[in-house]
C-alpha cells in the first residue's frame, strides 16, 4: 500500500517508532543519570488498547513498518500478546523490535510465536568491565545468551547497534566487526546524537565519528564493500568485509546528512506524535484519544504532524525537555 502520507518537503512517511514505556533495566550512561531520570505517572502513560487504535488508523493512512521500542520494551507487562494484536489483528507484517537483550534469552521463542520477525539488540561493547561501566549492570552474558536465543528461533535479521562512545569502545570495534564474517548479522555503528538538554547525564561520554570506526575495521579487515541498501536498512548505510556472510552497517547523523530521506514519525510512551526526534514539537494525541475521537480526527491528527516535520533536524532546534527513555530514539 502507497502510503498517503507526504510531507511539505516530498518525503514519503511509512514508518512509526512506538515507545511503549519509559522503564529501562540498563542506567546506561549516555542514556540516564546514576540517580535515575522522573519516571513518567502511570495513568499518562497509554494503554495497548490506545497504542493499536494509532497503529490501526496510521496503517489506513500507508504506515507500513512499525518499530517497537522503550525504554526496555520487554519490561512491560504484555508485550508478547500486544505485539500478536499488532501482527494478527491489525495485519502489520512489518513488526520489529528494538531491545537491550537482557530478556530475550527468556523471550524470544515467544515473541517470535507472535508474529515479530525481525529484532535489533543495542550493545555497546562485548567486554564485561566496559558493559558494565556503561549499562550500570553485570549482564553481557545475559544477553549474548539473548542474541543465541534470537538465532534459534529464525529472527532474520538480527541486528546489534553500536553507539559509538569515545574512551569506551574503540577498542571492541574489530571485534564487532568480526562478528559479521561467519553469521548472517548486521552491526552496525552509530554516531551518538548530542541533545543538549537537561535530561542528559552531565558526564555523558562524546561519539566518534564514523569515519573513525570504518577505518578501525578497515586496518584489521582491508577495505569495506559498498552495499546497495534495501529498504529495511533505514538510515544505515552498507558495508561489507570480503567473504563476510553479514553486514556492517554505518549511520551518521551527526557527520552525515540524511534528514532528506526521514520517513519517520514517533510516537512517546506519554502518547505525543514527534515529527523530529531532534526537533522540539510533541504533538498531544493522548489527550485526544481519551476524548473518545472518531477516526477522521486521529487520521488529521497524524496528517498535521506530518506536515509539521521540519527539513531538518536544525530547523527550529532548541533545548528538548524530553528523555530518550520516554522517546524511543
Amino acid at each position: 500500500m502507497q502510503s498517503n502520507l507526504t510531507d511539505h518537503h516530498g518525503r514519503t512517511i511509512d514508518y512509526l517508532r512506538v515507545s511503549i514505556t519509559d522503564l529501562c533495566n540498563f542506567r546506561c550512561i549516555y542514556c540516564r543519570p546514576p540517580e535515575g531520570v522522573k519516571l513518567i505517572p502511570h495513568d499518562d502513560i497509554l494503554r495497548y488498547e490506545e497504542i493499536l487504535k494509532i497503529i490501526s488508523v496510521s496503517k489506513k493512512l500507508g504506515i507500513r513498518k512499525v518499530r517497537i521500542t522503550g525504554g526496555e520494551p520487554l519490561v512491560r507487562r504484555g508485550v508478547v500478546n500486544f505485539i500478536s494484536r499488532l501482527t494478527h489483528e491489525i495485519g502489520l507484517e512489518d513488526v520489529a523490535l528494538t531491545t537491550n537483550g537482557s530478556k530475550l534469552d527468556k523471550m524470544a521463542r515467544e515473541l517470535r510465536e507472535a508474529g515479530l520477525k525481525r529484532i535489533n539488540v543495542s550493545l555497546d561493547t562485548l567486554r564485561r568491565d566496559c558493559f558494565s561501566a556503561i549499562t550500570g549492570v553485570d549482564d553481557l552474558t545475559g544477553v549474548m545468551k539473548g542474541i543465541e536465543a534470537s538465532f534459534d528461533v529464525g529472527f532474520d535479521p538480527i541486528k546489534i547497534n553500536v553507539v559509538l562512545l569515545k574512551g569506551f569502545n574503540e577498542i571492541d570495534i574489530p571485534e564487532f566487526a568480526r562478528m559479521t564474517v561467519d553469521r548472517p548479522l548486521d552491526v552496525r555503528f552509530i554516531e551518538r546524537m548530542p541533545f543538549g538538554n537537561d535530561t542528559e547525564p552531565i558526564n555523558s561520554p562524546d561519539s566518534f565519528g564514523a569515519a573513525e570506526a570504518i577505518g578501525i575495521i578497515e586496518k584489521s579487515f582491508g577495505s569495506l564493500i559498498p552495499l546497495d541498501r534495501s529498504p529495511l536498512d533505514g538510515p544505515a548505510r552498507m558495508l561489507r568485509i570480503k567473504g563476510a556472510k553479514g553486514r556492517i552497517g554505518i549511520i551518521d547523523p551527526v557527520t552525515g546528512h540524511f534528514c532528506p530521506t526521514c520517513n519517520r514519525l514517533r510516537l512517546t510512551a506519554r502518547g505525543s506524535l514527534r515529527p523530529c526526534l531532534l526537533g522540539p514539537l510533541e504533538m498531544d494525541l493522548r489527550s485526544l484519544l481519551r476524548a473518545n475521537p472518531d477516526d477522521s480526527q486521529i487520521e488529521a491528527f497524524i496528517k498535521a504532524a506530518v506536515m509539521a516535520k521540519p527539513a531538518s533536524r536544525y530547523a527550529n532546534l532548541r533545548r528538548m525537555e524530553t528523555g530518550m527513555n520516554t522517546i524511543g530514539g
